[in-house]
């Protein structure tokens, strides 16, 4: 007798909320900097969204913007540190804008050439590589609090493309989106819903 089919893992990964750097548009990787006054708000509206979903597992990252999202989100209390959800290493190339970033570096792109000094596309790969295995070997609905590049990444890697497609995947901050499985069958990877922002979920 066939007992009843493992239910696989549905993964909520939310962006944390703005900063100073994300509304400048400098890369912020490893820079532990706070969400700003409309982080704070954005990150609070995400909570009535997840209120609803039973979570069996959450985690986020050790960078205070996104611990503070997830805080924010009232996840906190259940949430598990976890380092490999850091943001992409810029190296050399932290707190400046892509463009001064193109200035220095004509035709410069993170996803193919990744940060000077910092991680490499075959880093970033490996390390998402690594959190989704774990991810998959869990069930249920699970919650990340993580960052933009990353979390591109990870939806890239998920359904078997390489890091440099992960450039077509825009991520907002305050931003919810879902990867999981078609079918609920393990060779059906899916995304389900992307980029969803604090600003269209309700009060």
């Amino acid at each position: 007798m066939s007992g009843k089919p493992r239910l696989l893992s549905r993964i909520y990964f939310i962006r944390h909320g703005e900063t100073a750097w994300s509304l400048s548009g400098q890369h912020t990787g490893r820079t532990d900097i706070p969400l700003n006054e409309q982080g704070e708000q954005d990150a609070r509206k995400l909570a009535s969204r997840l209120r609803v979903v039973r979570f069996t597992r959450v985690f986020t990252s050790p960078l205070q913007r996104a611990r503070r999202t997830c805080e924010l989100a009232g996840l906190a209390e259940v949430a598990e540190i976890e380092p490999d959800l850091t943001e992409w290493d810029y190296g050399d190339y932290e707190g400046q804008r892509s463009l001064d970033t193109r200035e220095k570096r004509p035709g410069w792109n993170l996803f193919r050439d990744g940060g000077l000094r910092g991680e490499s596309p075959a880093q970033i790969s490996e390390r998402a590589d690594r959190q989704i295995a774990r991810l998959r070997s869990l069930e249920g609905n699970i919650a990340i609090f993580s960052h933009g590049q990353l979390g591109r990444v990870l939806a890239a890697r998920w359904i078997g493309l390489p890091v440099g497609q992960a450039q077509h995947f825009v991520l907002s901050t305050a931003s919810i989106s879902i990867v999981g499985y078609e079918h609920n069958l393990a060779e059906e990877p899916a995304i389900l819903m992307w980029n969803v922002v604090s600003s269209e979920l309700p009060a």
